[in-house]
């Protein structure tokens, strides 16, 4: 009887608990390597073989000599065989682990592509995909050639952020070079990205063999850097099926995995409609399910909870056999999220039957609705926007990093 597949997972924030859950389910041993500062969340404890704690360093990096020692030690009598990372700061660390130990999957070549968002841009460009003009922080020169060609306001970003997370944007010259110059020996690790006002749309993908095999399309009805940095109410909702916009996104995110060489994996890909030119430009991707509790949006208009899928889809690639997606269904659904002034909000006047899922986070409030009818979920999310923003709303200042 062939022995059972051994999964390591890494996560450095606390997410995934339906991958780990599938995996185990699936036969597969798992084990979960994690900040040591994350032991006491509610890991699916039953579906996890064996923890692997880590100290993160100041920086809230990881020491990865120390982890790839510690590996070592556990390989002498146990067996790796996929490696998989559960949020975009894992990527990094999966991809080195797989190289190293020579584990197959994603290499570090391809894993830039879905981390770096310079990375990601010049691939996109070179691949005769449409993106924002943007412009690495090498060469004084380079930069105010750019700023000529291409008008304010821009953006800041770095390259190895996830989410809005240290992203500012300028609107003239003088304090954009500013922003560069207290950047100091670090702004290598950004970039600058000309501002294009537009709507901004999410595609949610599983892709295995090299093709996607399923795509869902959802729109922001806030982008998320006024969210994070306007302290608004994050909202967003199922694309229009079978519309221009979604044969639109869905083209765009293909022709991007596809450029990108992903594998096997799911992955998010974000994408903006120009007010000024009705086209779609690229923003940026990652090998990761979506992270605002996006899954959860998509399980409900779609019937296809992506963290399940993927460690079935994971499964089976290593193991050869062939992998089917179960059906899925065509509803509309929409997502609110905000965070509170109260500790535990009341959420028991948000009564409607449409609502599917709700939040259960301190200082949060999240729903997510659905419905056959695009309009109800409209109708259903303004009305909890308003409600939300009179009764429970609280602002935060947007951190520089992500917080767990």
């Amino acid at each position: 009887m062939a022995r059972p597949l051994t999964f390591l997972c890494i996560s450095t924030y606390f997410k995934g608990n339906d991958f780990l859950k599938a995996c185990k389910d699936a036969g597969n041993i798992v084990y979960l390597l994690t900040a040591k500062k994350l032991d006491q969340k509610p890991w699916a404890r039953e579906s996890v073989d064996e923890f692997f704690y880590i100290e993160e360093e100041e920086d809230k990096t990881y020491n990865m000599d120390e982890v790839i020692t510690g590996l070592a030690y556990i390989m002498r009598s146990r067996m790796i065989d996929r490696v998989v990372a559960l949020d975009d700061f894992d990527v990094e660390k999966a991809a080195l682990i797989r190289e190293y130990f020579r584990i197959p999957g994603m290499g570090q070549t391809t894993g830039k592509y879905f981390r770096d968002k310079l990375a990601m841009r010049t691939k996109a460009s070179e691949s005769g995909i449409l993106v924002p003009g943007f412009c690495g922080l090498f060469n004084d020169d380079v930069i105010n050639k750019f700023l000529d060609s291409h008008p304010g306001p821009w953006m800041i970003k770095p390259r190895s952020e996830a989410s809005a997370t240290g992203i500012k944007k300028l609107y003239n010259r003088g304090e954009l070079w500013e922003t560069i110059h207290e950047l100091g020996d670090k702004r290598h690790a950004y970039l600058v990205e000309q501002f294009k006002p537009g709507d901004v749309y999410h595609v949610d993908s599983l892709s295995m063999n090299g093709r996607v095999i399923f795509s869902w399309n959802s729109k922001y009805l806030a982008p998320p850097f006024d969210v994070a940095h306007g302290g608004g109410i994050f909202r967003s909702m199922t694309v229009p099926f079978d519309s221009s916009e979604a044969h639109a996104l869905e083209t765009i995110s293909v022709d991007v995995l596809k450029a990108f060489g992903l594998r096997h994996s799911a992955s998010h890909t974000e994408v903006i409609r120009s007010k000024d030119d009705g086209k779609y430009y690229f923003l940026e991707t990652s090998c990761r399910v979506g992270g605002a509790h996006l899954s959860e949006l998509v399980d409900a208009s779609s019937g296809i909870n992506l963290w399940k899928e993927w460690a079935k889809m994971e499964t089976a690639e290593a193991k050869g056999e062939v992998f089917k997606l179960p059906p899925s269904r065509k509803e509309y659904a929409g997502i609110i999220i905000s965070l509170t002034r109260q500790p535990w909000p009341d959420i028991s006047v948000f009564s409607d039957p449409e609502v599917v899922w709700r939040m259960d986070e301190e200082h949060h409030i999240g729903l997510v609705v659905r419905s056959k009818s695009k309009d109800k979920v409209i109708e259903l999310l303004d009305k909890y926007a308003d409600i939300i923003q009179s009764d429970y709303h609280a602002s935060a200042p947007a951190p520089d990093r992500p917080t767990h």
